[in-house]
């Protein structure tokens, strides 16, 4: 299985968490005829350095949302505990964005943590 996604929202994405930097950041990802086009940070979150927080109640019902991402300031691509408990409760693939926020660091994961391919689309 590959992900696929748009290159102007994987760079948009990487912008992101050059700006939140040091500080993570975490959205949902909207799909189109099997691809990511958007990103939707959710309303009122908290991006602290070790973790992102936002409250699930304050997002709007949308079935294009297949996916989500957020980023780590560390050079650690990996999802932690954390991430997997959050992975198993959206569904979807993942994607975690590490420092130094290049396209080199962007890994995409299963609900269940298992790696998936990444292809860019133009």
């Amino acid at each position: 299985m590959r992900v696929r996604i748009r290159r102007e929202l994987l760079e948009y994405l990487l912008q992101l968490a050059r700006d939140f930097y040091p500080n993570e950041f975490a959205g949902f990802l909207r799909e189109r005829d099997g691809i990511f086009e958007e990103v939707l940070i959710a309303p009122n979150p908290h991006f602290g350095n070790t973790s992102a927080f936002f409250d699930p109640w304050m997002l709007p019902y949308d079935e294009s949302i297949k996916g989500t991402v957020h980023s780590h300031p560390g050079p650690n691509p990996w999802p932690s505990e954390a991430d997997l408990e959050f992975f198993s409760k959206f569904g979807g693939v993942h994607l975690i964005i590490a420092y130094p926020f290049t396209e080199e660091d962007v890994r995409a994961y299963l609900s269940s943590g298992e790696p998936v391919g990444i292809e860019v689309v133009e």
